[in-house]
């Protein structure tokens, strides 16, 4: 017999909106916090300064993540758009 379930649009999966951005957040945590140690451990010999290379690398791939999820989530474009000239009004010319 046939199922008559209904098939909902990508963009009202929740599901899959959590599970895409939870794995980008992680990922891009992951990622940054490792190639934040690695460039602390070229650059700099004191531990505190390669932790805190690590800690900004991790800031960066959260805040990374964060833009993209609040994209996913139906929030503001990480792009910006150019200004549309059709809202501008247009110039008034005087008669003299």
């Amino acid at each position: 017999m046939g199922d008559n379930k209904e098939l909902t649009p990508s963009k009202y999966d929740m599901n899959a909106k959590w599970d895409a951005c939870i794995d980008l957040t992680l990922r891009r945590f992951v990622y940054a916090s490792l190639a934040g140690a690695f460039g602390g451990l070229l650059f700099f010999r004191s531990p505190v300064t390669r932790w805190a290379s690590v800690a900004f690398g991790a800031g960066i791939g959260i805040g990374s993540a964060y833009t993209d999820c609040s994209c996913l989530f139906g929030g503001y474009s990480p792009k910006l758009a150019p200004p549309k000239l059709d809202d501008a009004p247009a110039p008034k010319e005087q008669v003299e």
